[in-house]
């Protein structure tokens, strides 16, 4: 298995991983005029791109991924959920992408936005068990993502906390947890400047995780709502609809 993570101005953290040996790759949370980049890297490892995934419709930064896909003959893929304009490869939950020796298990992680999801992924050729998980915004490293942006923060709130604690922290203490973002993003308060992670560590020292009671984990994530992000209702637009000029 190969693995990238690219780190962009606004703090946004995007990845391509996949087996060199076949030749397939993921590219994931791609930001617009990161293209380039993702290209090259398919070029230096010799793999193809089949897949490009957005983990939700992005708020804060315009997406690169329908661009990637055409530029690579990826498909482009969102969560069923998501309201875009245009057709796209509907990912459903317990889907499973095979990218040569490395697979991809689809969690539907709603809390931040309806249609989050992470992705589990494990190297087959060293074991079957999940290695690391793609959190997107719905688990950052020393946070977690905001619930407000669908303006139904108490509602999202408890969605979150059940996501959490049903899907993401059922996972093996020593998954390691790759994030969307890191320290200086909106989408989330408090997020650490590195931009790695375990289950296991978050488990015991990310503060809202500790809570276990879903109504105090509620009244505490809703009790300070951050500004939204700057021109978030023209980027939403731009990530869904069907042209994207």
């Amino acid at each position: 298995m190969f693995f990238r993570q690219l780190a962009s101005k606004d703090a946004s953290l995007s990845y391509m991983f996949g087996c060199g040996t076949l030749g397939k790759a993921i590219a994931v949370d791609v930001v617009a005029g990161d293209e380039a980049w993702f290209m090259d890297q398919a070029r230096e490892h010799g793999v193809t791109i089949t897949h490009v995934i957005d983990t939700h419709v992005h708020a804060d930064h315009y997406s690169g991924g329908r661009k990637l896909a055409e530029l690579s003959g990826g498909v482009y893929c969102l969560h069923e959920n998501a309201a875009a304009e245009f057709p796209f490869h509907a990912l459903k939950d317990g889907d499973v992408i095979d990218v040569g020796n490395v697979s991809v298990e689809v969690l539907h992680t709603p809390g931040h936005t309806l249609d989050s999801v992470s992705l589990v992924v494990a190297d087959n050729r060293r074991a079957k068990a999940p290695w690391f998980v793609l959190t997107g915004d719905t688990l950052f490293v020393g946070s977690i993502g905001r619930p407000d942006l669908a303006g139904r923060e108490t509602e999202m709130a408890g969605m979150l906390f059940d996501t959490l604690h049903q899907r993401l922290l059922t996972l093996p203490d020593d998954v390691e947890i790759f994030p969307g973002h890191q320290a200086g993003s909106v989408c989330g308060a408090g997020i650490s400047g590195k931009p790695s992670s375990t289950i296991g560590f978050e488990k015991r020292n990310n503060p809202l995780l500790r809570e276990t009671d879903k109504a105090a984990f509620v009244a505490e994530l809703t009790r300070e709502i951050p500004p939204r992000p700057a021109e978030m209702d023209r980027i939403v637009a731009a990530n869904i609809r069907a042209d994207e000029g």
